[in-house]
Order: C-alpha cells, then structure tokens, then sequence
C-alpha cells in the first residue's frame, strides 16, 4: 500500500513537471541575433533544416502535430501559436540550443547561425497563420 502511493504519487510530480512553463533564464531572454531575422535567405535557411529535423515532432507547418507528437508528453508546441511567438528571440533560441526532455538540444548538431536561422523560420509561421 505504502509502495503504491509512493509511486502515485512520484507519477504526480512527473506529470506536473512536465506540464510547467519551461524557463528560460534571464541572460538567454536578453539574447538578439546577430542576423537579421526577417531577411529571406535566412527564412529559407531555417525552413530546410526544420524541414530536416523539426517536423517529425513539430509537425510539417509547425503545428506540433508531427509523426512523432502523438508519443510524447508533453505534447510539442504549435510554433505558430501566440505563447510560443511571444517569447522573444532569445528564449526560443536558449530552448532549441538547451533541449528539455525528449526535446533535443542542437547546440552540438546546428551551428549558431543555424539555429538563429530556425528562430527565423519559426517567426515565419505566424506570419503565414495571419494571411
């Protein structure tokens, strides 16, 4: 019996850790690109590599209904969506460097340049969602 609630309530604690807002420290809120964001090339760029590496989760046009989301728990963010797009530039760059969970990081696999390019593309799609 003891066991059992030990367990529950470990279970408890998982699942309420994974549902909590992802933190971002200060220093990486503050971060800017040393890219210009909205420059096409660098849109471009960033679609093929998420195209290469964000879509099985995130899904084709980054609505978090990949392949691969129905898995996982917490379930991928919708990119386009306003409490992603509200971040700034530097959160979103800290949490695909940095990884949480079965999110992976990319700083040893993308290049900084690589990664502001997916913050580039990311920006996109809440462009698209408003046409």
């Amino acid at each position: 019996m003891r066991r059992s609630l030990i367990i529950a309530l470990c279970a408890c604690c998982v699942s309420a850790f994974a549902q909590d807002d992802w933190q971002v420290p200060d220093e990486a809120l503050k971060l800017n690109s040393p890219f210009s964001l909205s420059e096409e090339k660098m849109i471009l760029k960033g679609e093929k590599i998420f195209g290469k590496t964000c879509w099985t989760c995130h899904g084709e046009e980054g609505k978090g209904d990949g392949a691969a989301a129905e898995a996982l728990e917490p379930k991928p963010a919708d990119l386009s969506s306003d409490k992603v797009q509200l971040q700034t530039d530097g959160a979103l760059f800290w949490k695909m460097s940095e990884g949480r969970g079965a999110m992976v990081g990319y700083e040893q696999m993308l290049s900084e340049e690589q990664r502001w390019q997916l913050v580039a593309f990311i920006r996109s799609l809440a462009q698209n969602k408003a046409e």
